[in-house]
């Protein structure tokens, strides 16, 4: 089921350190009609796909080795080239210190794990219909 306001050919980074969240993230995108998903395991290897190729959103977990999300949200609000990327922090905690820190690095929108496509769909609505 797509959804019309959704543009279907937007490019999706999704980063998360589990294979499992990855899938799991992918066959929801899939499920609104959003096929053009790659993936990364960790923040380092997000932050080399964003400098290699076009990205439309990012979804990343928080919690990563290597490179934390928070530290990938960093490098990505900190570089004209990708600043305005729409991005979508995914954490199984809610802890408000956490969503504070996110929120004064300028990430988009974020949604506490485990969560359904719907609610998926409505902060990829909310963060792909806002300016930078």
């Amino acid at each position: 089921m797509t959804d019309s306001s959704l543009d279907i050919n937007m490019r999706i980074l999704v980063v998360d350190d589990s294979s499992t969240m990855r899938r799991i993230l992918k066959t929801s995108l899939k499920d609104m009609g959003l096929k053009n998903v790659v993936t990364a395991d960790d923040g380092d290897a997000a932050w080399a796909i964003v400098q290699r190729e076009p990205i439309d959103l990012i979804l990343s977990d928080h919690k990563m080795p290597k490179m934390s999300g928070e530290e990938f949200l960093a490098l990505v609000r900190g570089n004209d080239e990708y600043k305005c990327i729409p991005f979508i922090m995914v954490t199984a905690e809610s802890f408000r210190e956490n969503v504070m820190a996110a929120v004064k690095l300028g990430v988009s929108n974020y949604i506490v794990k485990p969560f359904s496509t719907d609610q998926l769909r409505k902060k990829i609505l909310k963060v792909c219909t806002s300016t930078c």
